[in-house]
C-alpha cells in the first residue's frame, strides 16, 4: 500500500522532533508507523498515539477535517483534534474493529496515552 499513507497529512505542517541520548526519557517518542495526536477542547486535551494508517480511514479523515476547520493546516507540532476524548475513543474503536475484521492480526505497541 506504500505511499498512500501521506494523503490525509499533506496539508498539515508537521514538525517531528527527535531527541537522542542523554538524560531524560522523552514523552515525544513515538513507535515507528505511529503518530501522536492531541484530542480535546480548551484545556482538556489528551495525547494519543495512533497508527499512521488511521489517517487514510474515512472516520479519521473527518476528524482531521474538523481540525483543519478549527485550527487551519498550519498546526505546529502535534495535530490537535477538537472533539471530545470519548468521541475519539469511539472512532478509534470502530476503526480497530473494522481493521480486525479485515485482517486477522493486530498491531501492538501504538496505543500509548
Amino acid at each position: 500500500m506504500g505511499g498512500g499513507e501521506k494523503s490525509a497529512l499533506k496539508g498539515f505542517n508537521l514538525h517531528r522532533h527527535h531527541h537522542h541520548g542523554q538524560g531524560k526519557k522523552q514523552e515525544t517518542s513515538v513507535p515507528k508507523g505511529c503518530m501522536a495526536v492531541k484530542v480535546g477542547q480548551g484545556e482538556e486535551k489528551q495525547r494519543f498515539v495512533v497508527p499512521v494508517m488511521y489517517f487514510n480511514h474515512p472516520l479519521f479523515m473527518q476528524l482531521l477535517k474538523e481540525a483543519e476547520e478549527e485550527y487551519g493546516f498550519d498546526q505546529k507540532g502535534t495535530i490537535t483534534i477538537p472533539c471530545h476524548v470519548e468521541e475519539f475513543r469511539n472512532v478509534r474503536g470502530l476503526i480497530d474493529r473494522e481493521k480486525s475484521l479485515n485482517h486477522h492480526h493486530h498491531h501492538v505497541g501504538c496505543f500509548g496515552f
